[in-house]
């Protein structure tokens, strides 16, 4: 039987990409961007630790191979452990996240505009000066239909 070896980082959802794929590994047992070796066969895939765990086992989890791209193969106790969308305000912290700031943007702009006012980029002066002057420094000239006297000749 052939295996193909692999390793992979775990994302924070609990998730392994392998071929194009997601595969999930519990929660309890890994850690984000955690190092797990993948192996797979024609028909499965199976997740292991890089280091054994305290009974000598690497196995985290097998999932039959998906077939195509795009797939989620997913075991939902995985999960368990991981904050739900509800919990996920106090998990990080006190709960006490500042609010951002809303400015007046008034009814005459529009929503690029009021993103535009929120960004503390907007209060930087640039300067602006024409093309020739970059035409000046590179030596080059604007693009003509024209040939200039020195090219006639």
């Amino acid at each position: 039987m052939v295996t193909q070896r692999h390793f992979r980082h775990v994302g924070k959802d609990c998730l392994v990409a392998f071929d194009a794929n997601l595969y999930s590994v519990p929660a309890r047992k890994v850690r984000p961007r955690q190092l797990v070796e993948v192996r797979a066969t024609k028909s499965q895939v199976m997740l292991h630790a890089t280091a054994p765990d305290r009974t000598g086992e690497t196995l985290l989890a097998a999932h039959p191979r998906a077939v195509g791209r795009g797939a989620r193969i997913v075991d939902e106790k995985h999960w368990d452990g991981l904050p739900t969308g509800a919990g996920r305000r106090v998990t990080a912290g006190d709960g006490s996240l500042p609010r951002p700031r809303r400015q007046n943007t008034g009814p005459e702009t529009g929503p690029l505009a009021a993103l535009l006012n929120r960004a503390a980029v907007t209060q930087i002066e640039v300067g602006r000066r024409p093309l020739s002057v970059y035409d000046e420094l590179t030596g080059t000239r604007p693009f003509t239909t024209k040939p200039s006297a020195k090219e006639s000749s």
